[in-house]
């Protein structure tokens, strides 16, 4: 069984910055492609960001595009999602999840349903 387990959420006001982790403990995900999702209270998850296994290829929403980072360390088997100048909008739980999808160019890994495996969340609060 996969296991994910996302950190890094807090309490930040806008402009400030917040880096999430997602380990993999079991170091299975090594060839999954690792995305990030947030979901906002009465809002349903959307995209965020997606990196793919050998990190080559990084996706992101035009949301957080410029401001966010999505990174992965193999050999810490984790994830991360650096995420700067952020905005009360980004107040949400995220979550790291995993895909054995292989996709490229445009519209990759942005559908929850390209996932296998997720995490518990981790929640973030952006005050103005």
């Amino acid at each position: 069984q996969v296991r994910l387990v996302e950190s890094g959420g807090g309490s930040v006001q806008t402009g400030g910055s917040l880096r999430l982790s997602c380990v993999n403990p079991g170091r299975q995900y090594r060839n999954f492609a690792m995305g990030w999702f947030r979901q906002a209270p009465g809002k349903e998850r959307e995209f965020v960001a997606a990196i793919k296994w050998d990190g080559r290829e990084t996706y992101y929403a035009d949301s957080v595009q410029g401001r966010f980072t999505a990174s992965k360390d193999n050999a810490k088997n984790t994830v991360y999602l650096q995420m700067n100048t952020l905005k009360p909008e980004d107040t949400a739980v995220y979550y790291c999840a995993a895909s054995h999808f292989s996709c490229s160019g445009g519209g990759c890994y942005e559908s929850p349903d390209e996932y296998d495996y997720w995490g518990q969340g981790t929640e973030v609060t952006v005050s103005s």
